[in-house]
């Protein structure tokens, strides 16, 4: 290419009539060079450029002199970009921080929305089992799970909804608006005591309001980290194990003493500190696109995509056991076995008190080795233990039991935290939320019925078989997900690559 052929510049050359070019048409070319072919300057040529401007400043004596030097650059830098011509588009989606205060702050602000909303969730058994035995005992464990199973079907269901606002509008209004409504649904929680204002207020409002807040969560951290994604939204989903960790222990510490009515209000006042820290420090990297904008906030066309239509499927059995496995385990402990009234409360707890390793390691390892590698390898490693300590000990040995929940709770924290790593590979930042928001619309029906199922298992046909229908949904899961990472990589069975 040659810049002195460029009409502009020549026409540039007419009208002064000196042969002097102005800086701002060579650094315009060059920026332009830079935005076709991938590259920009590098800190030398900067520097080089800054020189040059510091001359052209010393006066008008230097003006020919300064110009040939300046277009001898210019073309030196364009015929250096030239060489490369494979190179992408320079975008917001090449040019992630990985880093950095700002960065760090907004990874902060997830895990601190992600401990009331998520974290509630996962711990949404502990409260299951009291109500079995207190409000609700005069119904059975299938009934009172349609609770917690409205509760997080919404919140993962409605991701199809509040995943493309985000994309349009960004976070802050979502994200805030969340806040008010989950404190809302907690507040109002502590003042329930019939089966019906606990559905409406628990399920309804808390899976409006948990839609809100994780989604946007998950999808604010895949604006800043693309290579060290793995990592970091398992860092920030890590707020949902402390949250799963310290809600139960505050509950076993507040029931006794306060009741029911004020444990659920220590808790939201918990919560509101975590929302008002978490909406200060949140902040989008990527603005919302004018094709953002035009797009249907629901499309269905997305399914379009094999990859993502199997990993939805294989997430839909992670679903299934995951908050089946969560939300019956008080339950299992106290109908199944004879161990201490005490054992569902530190069940949940040592499982979401090791999941938070378990978000956090395999995320590292993931961002080496690729995160559907990794997936697939802790799919197995939880099936084995399933199968191995929970199947034949899970009734007869406390021991047992205890160290299978610790084992899940590393398995499953994985799963969570690289279930958005793995749907980032498969898209753009800017589409992060239409594509997780889509997936979990349909993963999110198996949360719908896995607690009822669970619970009317447990107490039918018993905690065996249940056991057993967990093994075998995972299984399916494992089978489809073997089949999404071949389509991953060009449809074919290869081991050795990292995907």
């Amino acid at each position: 290419m040659d810049p002195i052929a460029n009409p502009t510049v020549q026409m540039q050359d007419m009208s002064t009539g000196n042969g002097r070019e102005p800086d701002e048409i060579w650094d315009g070319l060059a920026r332009t060079v830079s935005r076709v072919t991938g590259r920009s300057k590098t800190g030398s040529e900067a520097k080089q450029s800054s020189h040059y401007h510091h001359q052209e400043m010393e006066g008008p004596s230097h003006g020919r002199t300064r110009s040939h030097r300046t277009r001898s650059h210019h073309t030196q830098l364009i015929d250096t970009l030239d060489e490369e011509p494979g190179i992408p588009i320079v975008d917001a989606e090449d040019n992630f921080p990985e880093g950095g205060l700002r960065a760090w702050l907004v990874v902060a602000s997830a895990w601190l929305m992600l401990f009331p909303s998520f974290g509630f969730m996962v711990s949404i058994g502990t409260l299951q089992d009291y109500w079995g035995q207190n409000q609700l005992s005069h119904m059975s464990a299938r009934d009172i799970g349609w609770i917690p199973s409205v509760l997080v079907y919404l919140s993962l269901a409605l991701g199809i909804w509040v995943g493309p606002l985000f994309d349009r509008y960004g976070p802050r209004w979502i994200a805030l608006t969340g806040s008010v409504a989950y404190l809302l649904m907690i507040f109002l929680l502590a003042e329930c005591d019939k089966y019906w204002q606990m559905i409406l207020c628990c399920g309804v409002l808390g899976g409006f309001a948990g839609a809100m807040l994780t989604t946007t969560s998950l999808a604010v951290v895949a604006h800043w980290f693309k290579e060290r994604r793995g990592l970091t939204q398992g860092i920030a989903m890590m707020g949902s194990s402390g949250g799963g960790l310290t809600i139960p222990l505050i509950l076993r510490t507040t029931l006794p003493k306060y009741g029911y009515a004020w444990s659920l209000r220590i808790l939201g006042f918990v919560f509101l500190l975590c929302f008002i820290i978490a909406n200060i420090l949140m902040k989008a990297r990527i603005p919302p696109s004018a094709a953002a904008k035009k797009k249907a906030i629901i499309s269905l066309s997305i399914y379009g995509d094999l990859r993502l239509s199997l990993f939805t499927l294989s997430v839909f059995g992670f679903e299934v056991v995951l908050f089946g496995g969560l939300g019956i385990m008080p339950t299992y402990a106290t109908l199944s076995t004879n161990f201490p009234p005490d054992t569902g409360f530190y069940l949940i707890s040592v499982l979401n008190g090791v999941s938070c390793l378990g978000r956090l390691l395999p995320g590292y390892v993931a961002d080496k080795i690729g995160r559907f590698n990794t997936l697939f390898i802790m799919i197995l490693f939880t099936l084995l233990w399933m199968l191995a300590l929970w199947l034949p000990l899970g009734t007869t040995s406390l021991p047992a039991l205890y160290a299978f929940a610790a084992l899940f709770g590393f398995g499953t924290g994985s799963w969570m935290a690289l279930t958005p790593a793995c749907v980032g590979q498969l898209c753009r930042a800017e589409e992060f939320g239409r594509y997780y928001g889509s997936m979990y619309f349909v993963a999110s029906l198996a949360t719908l019925v896995c607690i009822p199922i669970s619970g009317e298992l447990v107490e039918t046909v018993g905690p065996q078989p249940m056991v057993a229908f967990f093994c075998a949904i995972l299984g399916l899961s494992l089978i489809s997900f073997s089949f999404s990472r071949w389509a991953c990589i060009g449809r074919r069975w290869t081991l050795k690559v990292k995907v």
